[in-house]
This record gives C-alpha cells, structure tokens and sequence, in this order.
C-alpha cells in the first residue's frame, strides 16, 4: 500500500532544500571575503601608489577584459591581442590620459584589421568587434578613474572610501533584497534585484562612506560624506544593473566563477566603474 505525498510535505522539503543551498552560498561568499580582503586592504594600504596601486588596477582591469569578451564569445585569435590592447589602453589611460583617444583609435583599428584578414568571411564581424570597443570604453576607460583618485590630495582616504561605500552597497543590497525584497526593481535586466535592496544599496553606501570619513581622517563633513555615499549607494547599484545587462545579453550568470561564491572579477567591480568616475569628479570639482 503506497502512502500519499502530502504536497505540504514537498514544499517543506523544497523549501528546506534552498534554504540550505542559500546558506552554502553564504558560507562561500563569507569564507571568499575573510581569506581576500585582508590581503587586499594590506597591499592598497601600506605600498606605494607607484607601481604597485597601478599594477593592481591594470590587473584587475586586464581580468575584468578578458571577462567580458570571453562572455560574449569572442574567438581567441581576436580577445587575446583585445586584451592585451586593453591592458596597454588601461596604461596609457593612467599614466597619459591625454593620449587615451588615440590609444583607443589605433588599437580599434588594429582589431578591425585583424577581423579583416583573418576570417574567411565578413558573417559576424560585428558581433566579434563590437563587444572589443565597449570592453575598451566601459572597462579600460572607467577602471582608469581610481588611478586618477588615488592622485588627489587625499587620495588613499578617497579611494578607500570608494571601495567600502561600494562594498557596503552590495551588502546593504544583497541581504536586504534577499531578507526583506518583495517588489521587483527592475525584472527584465536583473529579476532578483528589489526595490527594498535597492534601499539597502542607498543605506550601505551611506554608511560605508561616514566609517571612511573617520578612519582614514578624509576632509569632508559627516554630512558631506553621507551624501557622497548615498550617492555613491545609486551609482555602485546602476554599475550593477549596467553589467546585469550585458551578461543577460550575453546569456549567463556570472562573468567568471573566478571568486567562490561571488563570481568573477568584473562581477566585483562592476559597482566600482560607475562609482568611481562620479567620485573622482566630486573630489576634483565640487
């Protein structure tokens, strides 16, 4: 005699099954976190900008490249000298600014010749190029503004301050739109993000901000730092959206799964490349 399935039972069960799964996930993320961010704050902290800030931006950019046109399926033979040409663009961006554009021009025209001699027909030339100009703009272009704020007077404070309202951002968003979100911000680019974590992205970035203010002693009143952070809470979350879009575009979750529990590089900073810009231009002209 067989017994029933309670359905009550199944959802039980189902239920149980991804809670226990979202508590795994936490459990990575938190383990990723304790064994990176020591390490990180260390090296920001305590070596020189020159070379070694630089060398960090160029990495981690260089990596968040190679991300992107590996997302959107760019053949070998044309992301690997589009990631090299974005690493030297990154360069030039920070160390001579005023020859950025002609950097971008040149190794645009480099990828197109390439395409042109090195495919046997002109069917998805697009679609192979296209994704090297904006990699080259939204990454090598906007990750060369944290140079730019480390250069300031100030520079380290602000830089830091970029960082924790950016991660504090993320927290504030992920908790409380996992905790606490019901309506949807924004369903077709990113359907699990909340208007209640978008709340939260606010709150963290405000609160990330005012901590910097007082530990790393940045000239700015507590007033001045929570509005910069809550400005830095709305632009950390539109980075976010902004790469929701392409990897929805692109068809997949993560950028790379190159961080346990937290997914790639670009995944990391895509709040950072939005951010950080509107930052530098807050600090150098208000």
């Amino acid at each position: 005699m067989r017994t029933a399935v309670r359905p009550y039972a199944v959802n039980k069960d189902k239920h149980s099954m991804q809670k226990n799964k979202k508590s795994g996930f936490n459990v990575k993320r938190h383990v990723a976190a304790a064994a990176i961010l020591p390490f990180f704050i260390a090296y920001v902290y305590l070596l020189p900008p020159f070379p070694y800030f630089l060398a960090l931006v160029i990495a981690v950019g260089t990596t968040a490249m190679w991300e992107f046109l590996v997302m959107y399926k760019v053949p070998v033979k044309m992301y690997v000298p589009g990631v090299a040409a974005g690493a030297l663009m990154l360069y030039m961006s920070c160390m001579y600014p005023e020859y950025f554009l002609y950097s971008f021009v040149i190794s645009m025209l480099i990828m197109i010749l390439l395409r042109l001699f090195s495919a046997a027909t002109p069917s998805g030339s697009m679609q192979e190029i296209g994704p090297l100009a904006t990699g080259f703009l939204y990454i090598a272009g906007l990750m060369s503004f944290q140079w730019f704020l480390m250069k300031t007077d100030s520079g380290l404070g602000y830089v830091f301050l970029l960082y924790i309202s950016v991660w504090m951002s993320d927290s504030g968003a992920y908790y409380i739109g996992t905790y606490m979100g019901k309506r949807k911000l924004c369903p077709t680019i990113s359907p699990n993000k909340t208007v209640e974590g978008a709340f939260g992205s606010v709150l963290g970035g405000t609160l990330g901000a005012v901590i910097s203010k007082f530990a790393f002693g940045i000239p700015i009143s507590v007033t001045g730092a929570a509005v910069v952070g809550m400005i830095m809470g709305i632009t950390a979350m539109t980075g976010d959206l902004i790469e929701s879009m392409f990897k929805r575009d692109a068809g997949i979750k993560d950028s790379s799964t190159i961080i346990p529990g937290h997914g790639g590089i670009l995944d990391k900073i895509d709040g950072m490349l939005v951010a950080g810009p509107v930052l530098y231009l807050i600090v150098r002209y208000l």
